[in-house]
This record gives structure tokens, sequence and C-alpha cells, in this order.
């Protein structure tokens, strides 16, 4: 029988595992499905962290593993998402000793078994609505502007990539969202120069330090999915069905060059009838799983405000259906 990690690497690199694997890029139903947290999130900031002697921080920060380690086995994710955790960076860019004790905490909880994955992106992505205008005016106005913030940001990320992946994380998720559900924020030509080179560039900076490049983004993907292809991702998350983003076409057309996460409709979890929840789960895994090549996911994640039990129902229907 394989690891979940084991799985998760088989699945990454287009591999048929003994299992479909899952995870989420993030889990906020904790109080919904395990009940009130035991330890105190607030205490975690650095500021109360920075009170206590080294020693005391670190069984602080152990407790913590602790509790988010039993928290994902139960969920069996095969890898768990670090977005919660303690303060990351020190003020020069570096990991902060916080951070470090985490994940040595972590790996330790792991055994082995599972991975972890962290932010990693440094590409523009969506503009908020203060600055869609502004942002368009830029491209029209001062486009060598763009550019070099584009190869700012992609540095940054790079060098900030090398850090987290030195300090035991082994799946970086490229979370910079560059759709709407009618489409890309940019043309398709405009997106060639000003994010397809450099997000090609920190996926392949990251597979060369020997991590797992997953890239995310939401919204209608298909004008733009041959760039995101050439850019050599390990996997694509989270293919968005409420863009009609169908994971039966992606896979047909995509499958033996890029592995696929998600599609399971996030919508549907909690305005639909349960028969549909369950019809779009298996719809999933029924064109996702063949092969391997498939993590299985929501389209988004497991939101505050979803009902507990509908994300059970689509933990339900994988645990069923998992088995290749």
């Amino acid at each position: 029988m394989m690891t979940p990690k084991e799985r998760a690497i088989a699945a990454l690199t287009l591999k048929q595992p003994d299992e479909v694997p899952t995870f989420e890029l993030e889990f906020q139903l904790e109080e919904e499905m395990f009940g009130k947290s035991p330890i105190n999130y607030n205490d975690y900031k650095r500021a109360e962290l920075d009170k206590l002697s080294e020693l005391d921080a670190e069984k602080k920060i152990r407790v913590w593993a602790k509790h988010h380690a039993d928290m994902y086995k139960k969920l069996e994710y095969a890898i768990w998402p670090m977005i919660y955790m303690p303060d990351m960076w020190n003020e020069d860019g570096s990991l902060s000793k916080y951070q470090k004790m985490v994940l040595k905490a972590l790996h330790e909880e792991a055994e082995g078994k599972y991975m972890f994955h962290c932010h990693g992106d440094g590409t523009f992505a969506l503009p908020d609505g203060n600055g869609m205008y502004e942002f368009a005016y830029r491209l029209a106005d001062d486009f060598e502007g763009v550019l070099a913030d584009a190869e700012r940001y992609c540095v940054t990320a790079i060098e900030r990539n090398k850090r987290i992946i030195d300090a035991g994380v082994e799946t970086l998720i490229l979370c910079a969202d560059y759709c709407y559900n009618m489409g890309p924020f940019v043309s398709p030509e405009t997106f060639s120069k000003i994010v397809t080179p450099y997000l090609a560039r920190i996926i392949e900076d990251g597979k060369k330090q020997g991590a797992y490049m997953i890239k995310h983004t939401d919204g209608d993907i298909m004008p733009i999915i041959d760039q995101l292809v050439e850019c050599k991702p390990h996997a694509l998350h989270s293919l968005d069905p409420m863009a009609r983003v169908d994971i039966k076409e992606v896979k047909e057309k995509w499958g033996d060059k890029v592995a696929l996460c998600g599609n399971v409709n996030c919508a549907l979890m909690q305005t639909g009838t349960d028969e549909e929840v369950i019809a779009s789960a298996e719809y999933c895994l029924t064109h996702g799983k063949p092969g391997g090549g498939y993590i299985y996911c929501t389209s988004n994640v497991p939101f505050k405000g979803l009902p507990a039990d509908r994300y059970q129902l689509v933990l339900d229907v994988w645990k069923k259906h998992r088995k290749y």
C-alpha cells in the first residue's frame, strides 16, 4: 500500500497510484467538522510568541502542529495546507524561527508519509476593483514599466521559494488568479508577454530545487490553458466548473502533459441538492481518475459558511471511488 505522499507524487508525475489522493488549497471548516479548536490562534501571532522563551515557544508550536496534523490525517489529505501557520517571514525575507519550528514539528508528525504546501506565485493576478483601471492605463501607457514589475515580482518569488523549499516544503501552489468566469483578465496575447514567461521561470526554478509546482487559478482558463501547460507545472488547480471548465475535455486534451486537481463544483456544494453534489464529484472521478495524473479536490476550497455535511458528502464519494 502506498503512503499518501507517494500517491500525490505519483499523480503529480502523471503516474497511476493505488488510490486517487486528495488535498485542498485551504480548509476552513475546522470548527464545523471537528468542533471548537483546542488552540487559540491569537496565541500564535509573532508578538505573542516573542513573549515566550524559545523552549516554551517550541513547545507551543508542537501543540499547534499536532492539532493540525491530526486534523489533516483524519481528512486524509496527502498534501497539508500551510496557510494558517505562525508568522513566516522576517523583514529581510528570510523564514522566521517560528516557521522553522513549525516545519520541524510537522515533519515529525508526518513521519515522511505526507507533504506540505505553501503559496509560491509571483506573477500578475486579477487586479481588484480599485486597481483595474489603473492597471489598464499602465498597459497602454507604461508597458515597459509593467514588464519591469513582472521581472521584479518573479525574481522575488524565486528567491522566496528557495527559502521555503530549503526549509522542507515540497509543494508550492502558485496562487495568482488570472481569470473571470468569462475569460482571462487580459487578452491571451498580452498574457503571453506579462505573465507566461515569468510563470515559466518560477516553475522551472522550483522544479530544479526539487519542489512539485501546482498552478492555481479560478475562472475560465480555456483561452490561456495552452500557455499554462507550456509553462510545465506539475499540475493545474482548480479547473473551475462554474466557469465551464470541463475536466473531461481538459483530461482528453492535456492530461498527458499535466496533472489535474479539482473540478468538484463548490457552488453546488452550497446551493445544489445532494444528488447534484454527488453527480459533480462522481463526474470528476470518472473523467479525472483514468490512468492517474489526478488529485481529487474541490474547485476552490471548503470555505467558511459551507455546510459541513456537504463537504463530508464530497469526501464520502471520494472514499467510495478512489481505488484503482
